[in-house]
Parts: structure tokens; C-alpha cells; sequence
């Protein structure tokens, strides 16, 4: 993982994780408009409009430079594709954060979201220190935990969430920098 301060970028063996920008939003649009994407996240509406992605996409840099969170667009290394984005918040009287991921349908099962979120855990424990990292997803949604377990996220918890008339099980992972740092060193 290489990160590059001065563009808010970070590359890894095959992505470019960089800031969203306006030029994005029919693309966020295409791929956040999906049933599929809609029911494993927590906070993207359905349908989804380009006036959605025109609003989240506006604020970004400003909450990245004021270290309240950090949100990339999950690009292609070669040709700049965009296949999802990432996300991780910052309680900086805690010193931890929440990792979010999500990545469009057509593209799920090439590892993209491992590849990028081992990349937001580099970022988070060696260049803003963070102590612990935790994140969440839906018992629906068997793939992200498997992203979170090949990480080595270690479960913390599980809550039952009721909505329109379903129950979905939120499971939530954690990761502390200690034994990020021992994972690591082990792979």
C-alpha cells in the first residue's frame, strides 16, 4: 500500500483508492441503484438518484481534511474504473473508527473489497494510529464477513434489527492495532 498525502490517494497491487469527484456521480448512480447493493448497506436510499450521489459526493475532501472521515472511490490501477467505494469514520476521542465497503454487483467476487479494505486497515494503524477499527454488515450479506474474517477482524457482537415487518442480524467485527500488527507479520 502506498499512501499519497498530498492527492488523498492510496494504491494498492491493483486499485487506485481516491476521493470522489462530481465526474463520478453517474457511475455511483449505475451501481448504487440496485436492489442487491441497497439491502447489505445501512444508509444508501432505493432507489438511488443522481441527486444522491451528488449530495454524498460533495463533502469528502472537507471531512478528510478535517480527519472526520476518510471516503474513497475503489478504482481500477489501469483504466480507472470504478467499482465501489470505502469509508473510514474517525472518533478521535477514541482513536478508533468504522470501516464501510461496498462494491457494485457486477463486479463482486474479484477480491476487490479485501484488497481495499487491507488497504483502509494499513492506512488507519500506520498513518493515523488509530487503536481499533471495527465494521458491521448483515447476516444477509455472507461475503463482507468473509472479507472481515480474511482480514482478521474478530467478532464483537450481534444485534437484531427489525425493519419493515424483517429481521436482519447486523454482525460487528473488530480489529485492534496490536494484533493488526501481529496478523501482519505472521502472513
Amino acid at each position: 500500500m502506498i499512501y499519497d498525502n498530498l492527492n488523498k490517494t492510496i494504491t494498492t497491487k491493483r486499485l487506485v483508492l481516491r476521493l470522489f469527484q462530481k465526474s463520478d456521480a453517474v457511475a455511483v448512480t449505475k451501481l448504487c441503484n440496485n436492489y442487491n447493493i441497497y439491502k447489505n448497506t445501512l444508509y444508501l436510499p432505493y432507489p438511488y438518484s443522481i441527486e444522491d450521489a451528488l449530495s454524498w459526493i460533495e463533502h469528502p475532501l472537507d471531512n478528510f481534511n478535517a480527519n472526520k472521515s476518510y471516503e474513497f472511490a475503489i478504482t481500477d490501477k489501469e483504466n480507472g474504473e470504478l467499482y465501489g467505494a470505502i469509508a473510514l469514520s474517525n472518533n478521535q476521542k477514541f482513536n478508533n473508527g468504522e470501516l464501510a465497503y461496498w462494491i457494485g454487483e457486477k463486479f463482486w467476487g474479484n477480491g476487490y473489497a479485501t484488497e481495499a479494505a487491507q488497504a483502509i486497515l494499513n492506512f488507519a494503524f500506520e498513518e493515523k494510529q488509530y487503536h481499533k477499527v471495527f465494521a458491521r454488515y448483515f447476516n444477509s450479506n455472507p461475503a463482507s464477513g468473509r472479507v472481515m474474517q480474511k482480514l482478521g477482524l474478530k467478532k464483537e457482537e450481534s444485534i437484531s434489527i427489525c425493519s419493515f415487518d424483517l429481521t436482519f442480524i447486523q454482525l460487528r467485527f473488530f480489529l485492534l492495532h496490536n494484533e493488526f500488527l501481529i496478523y501482519h507479520l505472521n502472513e
